[in-house]
């Protein structure tokens, strides 16, 4: 069996040793991210006199054909084929010959993976970013749709103040604005070019680093080569980007999941975004919310191992390093298939104003304001605190409704009871960035303007990749 390396060994490769280390299961999915930089490989070569134009144009056209082989699925991989690179040079070989093997002069698999994962990581964090545009699209339309349907706001999972259902949706919103931001400069950080590093030093040959990493649309080219090929700063930083996006889902999966138990009754799934149970016929479950709940602990869980991965390696590359990958694809494809789904959620579940608002309207929500009018009187807070305090206990203890106290309560009376009719605290909620309706409009405009120029961002990113031919 023949293999890459099999020049300074006197036997064939163990089936054990190839099976442990294969890494084409996986790895195949950078085949297009493989003959994209060995396009730019080869004319860089071929700019440096290294290779001659018939040996350029004999490769190029046989990475043509490799890449339809693949496309359409007619690629016929072979034993020694360890992972995509050796694949694809395997087959450029056996369709262009002696240029065929001219492919890797001036390079080593260290720079060409670290090349092949930068690309599908610029492309797939961008294509990740907009899947969370668009759940973030749903969380605006339907916080629009809501007008001024409140709901009580909570602190320990005790209704604390009532909050326009906008505001809360919203809430979900921003977070998952600084997921995209995080993804994106993740994006930045690694629109580096490692091609011409080499195993670890670099070349004898007259390379150009510079002009491949340009071909490539790499913003640069790598400064050190040792670093070049040893850097997964970029998928740990995904990682965390993707794991922190997870606990995100996490908590508006949650949220779903009670707010759609009948103990809330606050909103109500659409049948194409529920299951049901094989045994009990009037089960109607959230799943897609409880699996975004669960599978953050899978990317948590990528995220420390890589991290665990990393810590003891010396530079420069290490086989170790082979673990970057199946984390990496499993956690964006996870997030990918999360926000999509809980996008579909967002846009068609039900919400029960008068649920949410009935629940929202118990006078003690309006403690706060209670205390705020005692403040407005010269009293100092602490001792408003305790006052209102005081009255809560007394209702409760004594079951006299807590508006009847209010109204004959020194400072207070009736205008300040008045404050917990149905529907009238949630409006006092005005200052910048609260909860009420003078507050919230604003805020709608604010997220509608920040998904614009996130979009247009988007849009002016290249997802990167070498010119065919």
């Amino acid at each position: 069996m023949s293999t890459l390396w099999h020049g300074r060994f006197g036997e064939p490769p163990a089936e054990e040793l190839l099976a442990f280390t294969t890494s084409l299961t996986f790895d195949r999915r950078l085949a297009a991210d493989d003959i994209a930089g060995s396009r730019a490989h080869v004319r860089g070569l071929g700019r440096a006199l290294i290779l001659g134009a018939d040996d350029v144009d004999a490769i190029l056209q046989a990475l043509d054909q490799v890449e339809v082989e693949l496309e359409t699925g007619t690629f016929v991989f072979a034993p020694a084929d360890e992972d995509i690179h050796t694949a694809v040079e395997r087959r450029v070989t056996e369709l262009a010959g002696d240029a065929g093997a001219r492919l890797h002069t001036g390079r080593s698999r260290n720079d060409q993976v670290a090349t092949d994962l930068r690309l599908w990581a610029r492309r797939e964090s961008v294509r990740l970013a907009a899947r969370v545009v668009d759940l973030q699209e749903s969380l605006l339309r339907r916080a629009e749709e809501a007008g001024n349907t409140y709901l009580p706001g909570y602190t320990h999972l005790q209704r604390a103040q009532p909050v326009l259902l906008a505001h809360h949706l919203l809430a979900h919103g921003w977070a998952l604005g600084r997921d995209v931001d995080r993804l994106l400069a993740s994006r930045d950080r690694l629109d580096v070019s490692p091609l011409g590093a080499g195993a670890l030093a670099g070349s004898s040959l007259a390379l150009d680093p510079d002009g491949v990493a340009a071909d490539l649309r790499f913003a640069a080219r790598f400064e050190n080569s040792l670093d070049a090929v040893s850097d997964r700063d970029f998928v740990a930083e995904i990682l965390f980007d993707v794991a922190l996006l997870g606990v995100h889902l996490s908590r508006l999966g949650e949220e779903l999941v009670l707010w759609t138990s009948e103990e809330f009754g606050f909103a109500v799934l659409d049948d194409a975004y529920a299951t049901g149970s094989s045994m009990l016929p009037q089960k109607k479950n959230p799943d897609v919310a409880e699996l975004a709940r669960g599978k953050t602990g899978r990317l948590i869980g990528h995220l420390a191992g890589f991290l665990a991965t990393l810590k003891g390696l010396p530079l420069a590359y290490n086989r170790d390093l082979q673990e970057d990958k199946e984390p990496l694809f499993d956690a964006v494809d996870q997030a990918t298939l999360a926000v999509a789904a809980l996008t579909g959620m967002m846009r068609t579940v039900h919400f029960d104003a008068a649920r949410m608002q009935a629940a929202a309207d118990t006078p003690a929500a309006a403690a706060v304001d209670l205390a705020e009018i005692l403040v407005t009187a010269g009293v100092p807070f602490r001792d408003a605190h305790t006052t209102v305090g005081a009255l809560v206990r007394r209702s409760i203890e004594s079951g006299t409704p807590f508006a009847a106290l209010v109204r004959e309560t020194p400072g207070l009376g009736p205008a300040a009871a008045a404050v917990l009719e149905p529907g009238v605290a949630v409006t006092r909620r005005t200052t910048p960035g609260g909860a009420g309706p003078d507050a919230v409009g604003p805020q709608v405009d604010r997220f509608r303007s920040l998904l614009d120029g996130t979009r247009a961002r988007l849009a002016g990113l290249d997802d990167g990749g070498a010119r065919r031919g």
